[in-house]
C-alpha cells in the first residue's frame, strides 16, 4: 500500500479508545479492525480475514516469547506454592526497613537484570511484588520502576538482545561497525539515562503527582490479580528462600547461555559476536525451559510440593499469564496491520524525515520525535529501530560531519523510540511491566505517562543542543540541567508521601 496519513488510524483510534473507554482488549481489536478495513478497502470479510491471516503470522513468530511468557508463569506458581515466596516475603520485610529500601532494592534488580526487557519486567515483578506488597507500595508505583530500569538499561548495556537489535538495523552494505557505533550512542541517550536519574529522584524524595500522586495513596491489588495474592497467602509449601533464589539464579543464567548459544558461542565465536547474532527470544524459552526442569529436580524430591501440586501449576501459571499473552498477541497484530506488506506506516513516517531533513541542525530533535511518535503508536521500539536507522544514515551523509551527526541521529532514534515504548499502552515492554507487577494495565499507562513527558521534554532541549553543537557531551550536560532544574520546582511544589 502506498504510505499516506491513513497508516496513522489504526494506532491513534486503539489509543484514544483505550484511554476513553479504559478497554485494551476491546481497543486493540478495533484498531486493528480499522486497519485491516483500510487496507481491504471496506471489503468487510476480507477484512475479517486479514484480520486473522496477520494474526497468525505475528503469533507463529513470536512463538518463543508465548512459550517463555507461559513457562515463567509456571514458574512463579510453582515457586509460590512452594512457599518460598512467602519465606522470602517475611525475611524481606524483617531486612527491608521501609518503601524507599523496598523501592530501592527493586530499582537496583532491575539494574543488575540487563539482558532483555521481556525478563527483567517479568523476574523483578515476581521477586519483589510480595515485598512492595508487604509494604502498601502502589502497584502502578511497582510498575513504573519496573519499567523505567527495563528497555532504558537495556539500550545502554553492550550486552543485551537490545544491543544485538541495534546493531542488526543497520544496512548490510554500511560497512560500519553495528557493535562499535552501538557504544558510542551510549552516553548520548539523554532518554535512557535522565530516566533512570528521574526514578531514582522519585524514589529518593517520595513526590509523585498528577495520577501517580493519586495511585499512591490507596494500596490496592486489582482485581484480575486477586486469585492470585490469594494464592500467595495461602501458599501451604514449606520451602525457604533458597527454593526461591536458585530457580531464579538457574533461570538467569540460562538465557545468558541460550543467547550466546544461539549466536554460535559452541562455533568459536567471541561472546560479544555471539550476543550480536544470537536470537534473544529463542534464548529466552531455551532458558526458562531448563530453569522448568531444575526447579522439578529441585522441588520434588524433596518433597517442598507434591507431584499432584506442581502439575497444577502448569495451568496457574498460564492462566496467570492470560491477559498479558492476549494484549500482547492484538499488540503485535496491530503492529503487522501497520507494517510495510499492509499499511505501511513506517514508510509514509520514512517520506516525512526526508522531506524535513534539509534542516542538519534539527536532525537530532527531528529524529527523537518522529520516533517517539512512531514507537508510541506501533508499540515497538526493535520496529522503529529498524524504520529509522537506515534513514538516518542516508540523511546523516548529507552533513558537513556524517559520522559524528550519525552518532548523533541513532542516539536520539534509541531515545526516542524508548520514550514512545514507555508511554504506548500498546507497547509490550509496557504490557509485559504491568503483568509483572500485577497491575492494571492501563493504570500503569496513565500514571507513567506524565513521567515520561517530562523526561522527554528535557530531551528534546538536549537534541536541539547536540544539533546546534554536534556536541554530544553539551547536549547531555543541558538536559540534565534541565531535570535538575525539574527536579527542583517538584521538590518545592510536590508534597511528599508519608
Amino acid at each position: 500500500m502506498e504510505p499516506s496519513a491513513l497508516s496513522l488510524l489504526p494506532p491513534l483510534i486503539t489509543i484514544v479508545l483505550a484511554l476513553m473507554t479504559k478497554e485494551v482488549y476491546f481497543s486493540l481489536i478495533i484498531g486493528i479492525f480499522s486497519g485491516v478495513m483500510l487496507f481491504t478497502g471496506g471489503d468487510f470479510l476480507q477484512a475479517i480475514t486479514k484480520f486473522f491471516e496477520i494474526m497468525s503470522g505475528k503469533v507463529g513468530g513470536n512463538v518463543n516469547i508465548l512459550a517463555f511468557l507461559v513457562i515463567l508463569g509456571i514458574l512463579v506458581a510453582a515457586i509460590t506454592r512452594s512457599g518460598a515466596t512467602r519465606a522470602y516475603g517475611e525475611w524481606a520485610r524483617r531486612t527491608i526497613s521501609g518503601k524507599k529500601s523496598a523501592m530501592g532494592v527493586t530499582a537496583f534488580l532491575g539494574i543488575l537484570i540487563f539482558i532483555d526487557d521481556y525478563f527483567n519486567c517479568l523476574t523483578v515483578g515476581t521477586v519483589m511484588r510480595p515485598v512492595t506488597d508487604k509494604f502498601k507500595i502502589a502497584r502502578a508505583k511497582l510498575a513504573y520502576i519496573i519499567d523505567s530500569t527495563a528497555a532504558p538499561i537495556c539500550i545502554i548495556a553492550p550486552v543485551s538482545s537490545w544491543a544485538a537489535a541495534v546493531g542488526s538495523s543497520l544496512p548490510e552494505d554500511s560497512n560500519i561497525d553495528g557493535f562499535a557505533l552501538f557504544l558510542q550512542t551510549i552516553p548520548f541517550n539523554l532518554y535512557a539515562i535522565l530516566t533512570m536519574v528521574f526514578m531514582i529522584f522519585i524514589i529518593v524524595s517520595g513526590r509523585d503527582f498528577a495520577e501517580m500522586g493519586k495511585a499512591v495513596k490507596e494500596f490496592k491489588i486489582p482485581k484480575e490479580y486477586q486469585d492470585t495474592a490469594q494464592n500467595e497467602e495461602k501458599s501451604g509449601g514449606n520451602g525457604k528462600i533458597i527454593d526461591l533464589v536458585l530457580p531464579l539464579t538457574v533461570l538467569i543464567i540460562s538465557c545468558v547461555y541460550g543467547m550466546l548459544y544461539t549466536g554460535g558461542i559452541n562455533d568459536g565465536k567471541t561472546i560479544s559476536a555471539a550476543f550480536a547474532d544470537c536470537d534473544a527470544s529463542a534464548a529466552l524459552a531455551l532458558g526458562s525451559f531448563i530453569s522448568l526442569i531444575f526447579i522439578a529436580i529441585l522441588y520434588l524430591p524433596r518433597r517442598v510440593i507434591n507431584f499432584n501440586d506442581f502439575c497444577e501449576c502448569f495451568a496457574q501459571g498460564f492462566k496467570a499469564m492470560v491477559p498479558a499473552i492476549f494484549i500482547l498477541c492484538l499488540a503485535w497484530t496491530l503492529s503487522g496491520v501497520c507494517g510495510k506488506d499492509y499499511l505501511n506506516l513506517g514508510g509514509y513516517v520514512g517520506l516525512f524525515v526526508h522531506n524535513n531533513a534539509q534542516i542538519a541542525v534539527f536532525l537530532p530533535v527531528i529524529f527523537f520525535l518522529v520516533a517517539l511518535g512512531l514507537a508510541f503508536a506501533t508499540g515497538t521500539s526493535w520496529g522503529t529501530f529498524g524504520i529509522l536507522i537506515p534513514i538516518s544514515m542516508a540523511v546523516a551523509l548529507l552533513t558537513s560531519e556524517p559520522y559524528e551527526m550519525l552518532v548523533l541521529c541513532i542516539s536520539a532514534i534509541l531515545s526516542g523510540a524508548v520514550a514512545g515504548d514507555h508511554a504506548s499502552p500498546i507497547s509490550d515492554t509496557t504490557i509485559l511491566a504491568s503483568a509483572g507487577a500485577q497491575c492494571n494495565h492501563l493504570e500503569h499507562v496513565e500514571t507513567q505517562l506524565p513521567y515520561v513527558l517530562t523526561v522527554s521534554a528535557c530531551c528534546v532541549v538536549g537534541f536541539l543542543v547536540d544539533g546546534f553543537t554536534q556536541n554530544g557531551w553539551l547536549g547531555l550536560a543541558v538536559s540534565f540541567a534541565c531535570l535538575c532544574g525539574v527536579m527542583a520546582f517538584i521538590r518545592a511544589k510536590v508534597p511528599a508521601n508519608d
